[in-house]
């Protein structure tokens, strides 16, 4: 049965007697919906049918998790209609390290283990091949999805939300997110293992990049947050980059992410060697002097990174117009001694991507 609460005080949460509401929950609340501004709905719910009698609504929380929510895109989408601008979702979500240790505490370690794999396999894998997950679908209701924290997060910021923090509670990641724009009309997730990824090549024109997917799926939806909650370390990359897999770490230090590219070099959309293709997010982090320039230029497979191994921003700058320096210069002769130093610094030096 759905249960639905209207909330007009911080009050009411605190002394709400369903049990499904944990304390830590109930200050995690507290802590986003504005109370005094406006009436917070509560609601109990896999799917969004109760939102259609809802008229009146200024923030909603819902207390079931994402994971048994059918068509997750769809219900956040709901939501979004039906918050005005800055109105606050809060909900949950079991994600797929906090499934892990509760499984492993459940089981002996002989059971959880094949456990494991075998739900690997049925609750992640299959719902997302075209063959299987209408099927899946079907005989799950969508009941124990298994998600990651990147694509949960990564699913609320491409349905038009702003992710305002998040945190652990009860083997739970509780999550509050306020509406800031309409959802994306290009959802265009990353399930499989190769993957397109929209870059700017040569004259400002948008080319699809193929890659070996390293990351949890809807990651690309994250790069702006992940900027702005983390900033770049070392080599340009983000810090404490969630959205990278485990395995996605072991097929970038063997570069086996960056081998589909061969690809587009083949289609002429790259060269051998040259500027790293960059996202618009990415692109944007530079100054509008190196921008400009670097547009006039094909990207190139092979980055002079690899050869002056650069630790900022700055420094990943002031290294590629170095190298678009000597390349106005002399071109082929360029691009043969920057092929050469980036594999022996690969070969000798044990330089790896991160």
């Amino acid at each position: 049965m759905e249960h639905v609460y209207e909330l007009t005080t911080s009050q009411d949460l605190l002394y709400c007697k369903d049990e499904n509401i944990l304390q830590e929950a109930k200050d995690f609340i507290n802590s986003y919906v504005p109370f005094d501004n406006g009436i917070t709905r509560i609601l109990n719910t896999k799917t969004s049918f109760p939102l259609i009698e809802i008229t009146e609504i200024n923030n909603l929380v819902n207390l079931q998790k994402i994971n048994d929510i059918r068509w997750v895109n769809k219900f956040f989408a709901a939501v979004n209609a039906k918050l005005p601008d800055g109105g606050i979702f809060i909900s949950c979500v079991e994600i797929y390290t906090q499934r892990k240790r509760r499984i492993e505490n459940r089981f002996p370690k002989f059971i959880a283990k094949p456990y494991l794999a075998l739900s690997f396999i049925l609750n992640r894998v299959l719902p997302r091949i075209n063959p299987t997950k209408s099927f899946h679908s079907y005989l799950t209701k969508g009941n124990n999805r298994v998600i990651s924290k990147a694509e949960a997060l990564g699913r609320l910021v491409a349905s038009g939300f702003e992710i305002l923090g998040y945190e652990y509670i009860n083997n739970l990641l509780y999550f509050a997110v306020k509406k800031v724009k309409e959802p994306s009309c290009d959802l265009n997730p990353t399930f499989g293992f190769l993957i397109k990824m929209k870059r700017l090549g040569q004259g400002g024109k948008i080319i699809n990049v193929y890659k070996v997917r390293t990351m949890h799926p809807y990651s690309e939806y994250l790069q702006e947050y992940i900027y702005k909650c983390n900033s770049v370390d070392k080599g340009g990359k983000f810090k404490d980059d969630f959205r990278i897999a485990e395995w996605g770490k072991i097929f970038r230090k063997l570069y086996i992410d960056e081998l589909p590219m061969l690809i587009n070099f083949i289609k002429g959309d790259l060269k051998l060697v040259g500027v790293r293709p960059l996202s618009s997010q990415y692109f944007n982090l530079y100054p509008a002097n190196c921008r400009e320039r670097r547009l006039k230029y094909k990207p190139g497979l092979i980055p002079p990174y690899y050869a002056d191994l650069p630790k900022t921003i700055d420094e990943i700058t002031v290294s590629e117009e170095k190298y678009l320096d000597l390349y106005d210069k002399h071109p082929v002769r360029t691009d043969l001694k920057y092929f050469f130093l980036v594999f022996y610094n690969i070969l000798f030096k044990k330089v790896r991507s991160r």
